[in-house]
């Protein structure tokens, strides 16, 4: 089969190529699928370039999701429980990457039924933002309706998810980006307030707006002074989650910001969330993340597709600034 493959880590445009490689066997409590499509995630890019908390053997191939058809099942009571079988559609959650492939072996607990109505653009981009936007919001921070939650990175796929997440559930954003340009369409998707931390004094406007309280629950993806405003903006007992690092810089803290008020900061890592769940749980958020998905609230808007064979392509455009939306890779097409 064909597969993106790298066998160094750097730039995704340069070290990115495809090659054939050996096809897995499928032994017990495993399935094969065939990939359909899978999205270029920030998170794949990571490992790429050598930067993500957990980094494969070389060579390796990306992709910690997509969407395929099972194509052959191993023996195990879990494919029959989920109701795996050759043709059905699955939404694909590989822990270890490797969806960026024609094909790919997985246990059975990581193909994901998925309803028939879903397009398979939608599917691809399944579990990494729509279950990281609803696992913070409603199963960690239990966000309550009318809460203030405030976060950074707002204009990203998952900081959109967030917005419409707080329009179907009643709590209200405030939303940080450093673009003006960027301040009207989040307003005109739901978004409560909008601050551009370009032109605008954080502190001033989060004050403003609260009523001099801060925010009770927050969610930091940049860190650098954005991570610290936000860390500002905290009120009294407010809890905020950190899920990523796109600035790369740290976070600049005074310890009595956390003191005064006893305000919290967590890390947030969805891999590690998701493998402390059980098998239930899991199924859960799947069903839920189904359901949020039809009723168009964790929809992912498509910005291209590229064949395999331009991946390095797909991946140059994924790391430019002001997409409106997922770069996707077609991996093969739909059989009848």
């Amino acid at each position: 089969m064909k597969a993106a493959v790298f066998d160094k880590f750097g730039d995704p445009g340069d070290v990115l190529c495809v090659r054939d490689v050996p096809a897995s066997m499928v032994g017990p409590g495993l399935v094969r699928v065939r990939m359909l499509a899978a999205p270029v995630n920030p998170s794949d890019l990571m490992v790429v370039r050598g930067v993500y908390g957990k980094l494969p053997t070389l060579p390796a191939t990306p992709g910690f999701e997509g969407a395929g058809v099972v194509e052959e099942v191993g023996p195990g009571l879990i494919a029959k429980l989920r109701g795996l079988r050759p043709g059905r559609r699955v939404a694909v959650i590989h822990r270890h990457g490797g969806t960026w492939a024609e094909q790919v072996v997985v246990s059975a607990r990581q193909a994901i039924p998925v309803s028939a109505d879903l397009p398979d653009e939608q599917i691809a981009s399944f579990f990494v933002n729509p279950g990281t936007a609803l696992v913070m919001t409603r199963w960690v921070l239990r966000v309550p309706p009318g809460a203030w939650l405030l976060q950074t990175a707002a204009a990203s796929a998952l900081g959109k998810m967030v917005i419409k997440l707080g329009k179907h559930f009643g709590f209200k954003t405030i939303n940080l980006v450093r673009r003006r340009d960027q301040v009207a369409e989040l307003l005109e998707l739901g978004g409560d307030h909008a601050i551009c931390t370009t032109d605008e004094n954080l502190d001033e406007r989060v004050q403003q707006i609260t009523g001099g309280q801060g925010v009770p629950y927050a969610l930091e993806c940049v860190g650098g002074s954005m991570g610290a405003g936000a860390v500002r903006a905290l009120g009294a007992g407010g809890r905020m989650l950190i899920y990523g690092t796109l600035s790369g810089e740290p976070i600049a803290l005074e310890p009595r910001r956390l003191m005064v008020g006893q305000k919290r900061i967590e890390g947030f890592w969805m891999s590690e969330w998701a493998a402390a769940q059980n098998a239930w749980t899991m199924l859960r958020l799947f069903r839920q993340i189904d359901r949020l998905l039809r009723a168009g609230v964790l929809t992912t808007p498509v910005q291209a597709t590229f064949p395999l064979a331009r991946v390095a392509d797909a991946a140059r455009l994924a790391e430019t600034p002001g997409r409106n939306g997922k770069v996707l890779l077609h991996l093969s097409e739909p059989r009848p």
